[in-house]
């Protein structure tokens, strides 16, 4: 079984591709949007793992040429920005499964060998506090860290967000 993981997160990428290994998948793992249809057209896997958000772009785009490539591939769409509306368009163009991160092993692993699907997948619902907690740790990544650009672009004080970030770092 050959898994490709499609993720712009290369760390994340790597502990999922280390979890899979130990389940018997041979991994490969991109993190460019603009590659991962040629390296799945040389590699031919079995199963692809695709993330919702790459860089600037969105994985949606690359389900119906994976698909068309790759007709038999099981795909699998994962997102830290789950919702209804994305998980329906991501089926409607061809995804076999959608999942929200964090995904525990036993979760993915049944969906990679199709033990589980959407109707039967319920997506987390994320309070008002978590959600706007994802929201900043979004905005902080694609800013690579930088505080002030961030409080910027989320239209609050400097010292509001560290703060923010102080307190939650404080509760974990």
């Amino acid at each position: 079984m050959k898994l490709l993981i499609i993720e712009d997160d290369s760390a994340y990428a790597d502990i999922i591709a280390c979890r899979m290994r130990r389940h018997g998948f041979s991994c490969e793992t991109i993190n460019h949007a603009d590659l991962a249809l040629h390296k799945a057209m040389l590699w031919q896997p079995t199963h692809i793992l695709l993330d919702l958000k790459l860089a600037n772009e969105s994985g949606l785009d690359l389900i119906v040429p994976l698909r068309a490539s790759l007709p038999m591939a099981k795909i699998i769409l994962l997102t830290g920005f789950a919702s209804i509306a994305s998980a329906v368009e991501a089926m409607r163009r061809g995804a076999d499964d959608y999942l929200a991160k964090p995904v525990d092993s036993n979760t993915l692993l049944k969906a990679l060998m199709g033990e589980i699907n959407l109707e039967a997948l319920t997506l987390k619902t994320m309070s008002p506090d978590q959600l706007a907690w994802e929201h900043i740790n979004q905005v902080l990544s694609n800013n690579d860290g930088n505080i002030s650009a961030t409080a910027r672009q989320l239209g609050i004080h400097r010292r509001t967000l560290q703060r923010k970030l102080q307190k939650k770092n404080l509760e974990v």
